[in-house]
């Protein structure tokens, strides 16, 4: 069996699964139970200043079939009184104590109200804090949250507050709302972040009633934007990790969230930069049980890969992801169809001949039988075959030689400039 335990920014888990900062982790009695069930952690729902919730909060996005492709929430932090939670916490740290518990922090940006929660929590025996910078509904229209998320000046100076009185590691849980997530990062770090925590969730609406035509969810008839995540995030939350992973101003551990639902999503968080990964609406929709397929498929493809613990995977992908200025302009792969497979509803053609390149021709072999056969020489390998077909292994994307020595468009450019240049003399 691999060694599942991670250590991130000095704060050691038996495993890299960890609830994120949300309902499941609300109570001690939740933590509690998800603990039981396998998790290596949990980031404790956000504490702040009092606040009131509405209701209905949620809403999900449903896609062909699928239920909660997304998830939209209105759903602010905690609205149990500190006092409680602390107590909770310092029950269920005691009774798990090999157990990662995290502190996720919301207060306006002061530097006193950053010192006396920082000092109240640490009190009660958590791991690590997380200062929540990424709300982006309803706390944000107090200036916290997203709001404070998306200006690095207040990331900096609040990380730092955070920083003069913790004596855990802080992680900072950036905003994906906003242009350059690495310009908040770097701020983060700047201001002494141990690490950082992405995606927290995206702006969104789930949906209208075309009946009554409020919004969904609404609140007596008013709605108002929510946060986006669930699996149709994952894109976006692996390629802001990435980002992250690979620039050099942001030499400091990740934390992956967004739309992780099985083991197999954690290995991609992983390989992209991630030491760990947390999850919420994989939860939510299945139960806490989901972890123990996490753990085993985990273990069981490190055994297979034989790899010893699974802090061996972290960025093992990040050094491949560039800029498309890097990528190789003269590598060529065409799409081959096999016709022994293929069940010839024909999705391919339509799909090439309409809005692709229209390199599938439609023929007949020797015994008259109707088979696909694609143009290699007019083939740009856009993929848009393979992705549609609706049988595995009809049609594959193989590589052929071009002929031609790699070329990256930036070497294109340069060569291109230091003709001119000669040209000039």
């Amino acid at each position: 069996m691999a060694d599942l335990s991670i250590n991130l920014a000095g704060i050691e888990s038996p495993n890299p699964f960890w609830l994120a900062s949300a309902p499941p982790t609300n109570s001690g009695y939740q933590v509690q139970r998800a603990f039981e069930a396998g998790w290596g952690g949990a980031v404790w729902k956000t504490l702040g200043d009092p606040i009131l919730n509405v209701t209905s909060r949620f809403a999900a996005v449903s896609f062909n079939g699928q239920k909660v492709a997304g998830f939209n929430n209105i759903e602010l932090i905690t609205d149990r009184p500190l006092e409680v939670n602390l107590k909770e916490i310092y029950e269920t740290k005691k009774r798990f104590p090999n157990h990662t518990i995290i502190a996720s922090l919301m207060v306006a940006p002061n530097q006193e109200k950053w010192h006396e929660i920082v000092k109240r929590v640490e009190d009660v025996g958590v791991d690590g804090l997380e200062l929540n910078f990424g709300c982006p509904h309803g706390m944000a229209e107090r200036g916290m949250g997203s709001a404070s998320g998306q200006v690095p000046e207040l990331v900096e100076k609040q990380t730092y507050w955070a920083k003069e009185a913790a004596k855990t590691p802080v992680i900072v849980k950036l905003t994906p709302n906003i242009t350059d997530i690495t310009v908040t990062a770097e701020a983060a770090v700047k201001g002494g972040a141990d690490a950082i925590s992405m995606i927290n969730t995206i702006n969104s609406l789930a949906g209208v009633d075309i009946d009554s035509w409020n919004t969904i969810p609404h609140v007596g008839g008013k709605g108002a934007h929510g946060g986006y995540c669930g699996p149709a995030v994952k894109p976006i939350a692996l390629h802001m990790v990435g980002e992250c992973a690979r620039n050099p101003k942001i030499p400091i551990p990740i934390s992956g969230i967004g739309g992780i639902s099985n083991w197999q999503n954690a290995v991609e968080f992983l390989l992209m930069g991630a030491t760990g990964v947390q999850v919420c609406t994989a939860a939510m929709h299945h139960g806490f049980r989901i972890v123990e397929d996490m753990i085993e498929g985990l273990d069981h493809y490190l055994d297979e890969k034989g790899i010893a613990s699974v802090m061996d995977l972290v960025g093992k992908s990040a050094v491949k992801y560039s800029d498309w200025g890097n990528l190789d302009l003269n590598y060529k792969v065409v799409a081959k169809i096999n016709n022994d497979v293929c069940i010839h509803c024909n999705k391919c053609h339509i799909a090439c001949e309409d809005t692709s390149h229209q390199c599938i021709d439609m023929l007949k072999d020797l015994s008259g039988t109707s088979i696909l056969k694609v143009r290699e020489e007019d083939c740009v390998g856009c993929n848009l075959c393979s992705i549609v077909c609706p049988v595995d292994g009809a049609i594959d994307m193989i590589e052929i030689p071009s002929g031609l020595p790699p070329m990256t468009w930036n070497e294109r450019q340069a060569a291109i400039g230091a003709a001119s240049y000669e040209s000039t003399k």
